[in-house]
């Protein structure tokens, strides 16, 4: 098997499927790396599970650099792999509208029994503060935040501005992150979003955000 020196690993967030992922996977492909799309089980299994199924995918991964950009939940993930599995390739993180420190939407919709079904189980760990616990990896990490304001989010919870729509800036916000940046994307656009593939491409190449 043909081994690529840099590959990217992309983890969607929650309900997304790996196809949600299609535009910026073509846009860091031209920014010169490899890239692979790792489906989870976003609802039925919890972060735990999900770490161990995802080391297990990267053991067929033939690079000598395996980078990790995570939307949303599946920028829990990476620190969640991290906390489970701390022995991976060199490499860097980034991370989009993860909700490091928690999230006041998830924390009002899993009050009711629909709620808890509908954010499952790897929402209900961040719900219960199980993130908190986990240690920053030691690597360069980067968390990106967006200000777009306009998601479903803010209907469901009274969001400290500036949010997202859905993830609050101060909930993306993870101590001992090596740098951060916030763009005026929602959490939705985020992912089409020229502006922020660019800023995952700087910082995977240099460690930090471009200003």
């Amino acid at each position: 098997m043909h081994a690529h020196a840099e590959t990217v690993v992309l983890l969607s967030g929650l309900w997304l499927p790996p196809w949600s992922l299609t535009l910026l996977k073509r846009r860091l492909t031209v920014c010169g790396f490899e890239v692979r799309v790792i489906h989870y089980r976003s609802v039925r299994a919890n972060l735990a599970e999900n770490a161990h199924a995802l080391q297990a995918q990267l053991a067929a991964i033939p690079a000598d650099t395996v980078h990790f950009v995570g939307y949303s939940l599946g920028g829990v993930l990476i620190r969640a792999l991290f906390e489970h599995h701390p022995r991976q390739r060199p490499g860097r993180i980034v991370t989009l509208a993860t909700p490091h420190l928690g999230s006041q939407a998830a924390s009002r919709l899993v009050r009711s029994h629909w709620g808890r079904r509908l954010l499952g189980r790897s929402v209900g760990d961040i719900v219960e503060g199980a993130t908190r616990a986990l240690t920053p990896p030691a690597r360069d990490f980067g968390s990106l935040a967006g200000t777009g304001g306009l998601g479903l989010g803010r209907w469901v919870a009274r969001l400290p501005a500036p949010h997202d729509g859905t993830v609050a800036l101060v909930e993306t916000q993870l101590p001992g992150a090596t740098d951060t940046v916030a763009l005026p994307v929602s959490h939705a656009s985020m992912l089409f979003s020229g502006a922020v593939a660019r800023q995952i491409c700087h910082f995977l190449k240099t460690g930090r955000f471009s200003r």
